[in-house]
């Protein structure tokens, strides 16, 4: 087995801390390639100068781009390095990029999903069969059970995404993956956030009891209350730009992870 991911002390990172760190680098190496700063065919520097740019080991830098790869961004040519790609067309006017272009901020997502998900959920209660409830019911455990802020993030995610899938609309479930990325971004902060988490955590198996129950109406008003807490929770924040506010709350838990290691 490989070795565990060290800081740059040298102990092994914890966990949490770890996918924080993954994050952090992801997301900084996406915006230097999407904003021209590393441009198309340039070599990556390598993981070593990357690993102590970040602070971060070589483990952690090798996910963050096998991440960025994965998103086809760059390409890895072993012996050589990585390189940025050239983006077609349809890459580089993906949906999120071109949502990251108008600055939205939490409140824009916050009134974008409401409507999608309301009506996403409205048709997974009539729809689901007991395959799509089964996969519900498992993201919820996940997400009751995950103790890492970024695990907690993904399993919200996927409760979400199982409920669309449910819907059997796969325009709507289409619709809301495109804006996946910046509910990621918002679900790590309100799943280590008590003053959000907390009020909020009972949402999801209320969702799911209505959706199990068939109640059209229940599930919609609670999918809508869920929703809308974050328009109270969040304070300042709230028209805060959605990447500003994903960066200062990553450097905040990563700091936090720190100071506790």
């Amino acid at each position: 087995m490989p070795a565990p991911p060290t800081s740059p002390s040298g102990r092994a990172a914890p966990s949490s801390q770890r996918g924080l760190l993954t994050e952090r680098v992801a997301r900084q190496l996406e915006h230097d390639i999407r904003s021209g700063e590393i441009p198309v065919g340039e070599k990556l520097p390598s993981e070593r100068e990357l690993a102590e740019r970040f602070g971060a080991s070589r483990n952690v830098v090798r996910e963050a781009l096998r991440r960025l790869e994965a998103q086809h961004m760059i390409e890895v040519a072993p012996g050589r390095g990585s390189f940025v790609s050239e983006q077609s067309p349809g890459q580089a006017r993906s949906y999120d990029a071109l949502y990251r272009a108008g600055r939205p901020t939490v409140r824009h997502l916050i009134e974008a999903r409401i409507p999608l998900e309301v009506e996403i959920v409205g048709l997974a209660t009539e729809r689901a069969d007991e395959a799509e409830l089964d996969a519900m019911r498992r993201a919820n455990d996940a997400l009751l059970r995950a103790t890492d802020v970024v695990h907690k993030a993904r399993a919200d995610l996927d409760f979400h995404d199982a409920i669309a899938a449910a819907s059997g609309n796969p325009v709507l479930r289409t619709m809301l993956s495109s804006i996946g990325g910046m509910m990621f971004e918002m679900m790590l902060r309100s799943n280590s956030d008590p003053s959000i988490g907390e009020p909020g955590v009972p949402h999801h198996p209320e969702i799911l009891e209505a959706i199990v129950a068939r109640d059209v109406e229940l599930a919609r008003a609670r999918m809508r209350e869920h929703l809308m807490l974050g328009l109270r929770t969040y304070g300042a924040d709230l028209d805060l730009g959605l990447d500003v506010m994903a960066r200062q709350h990553i450097e905040t838990l990563l700091r936090q992870s720190q100071d506790h290691g």
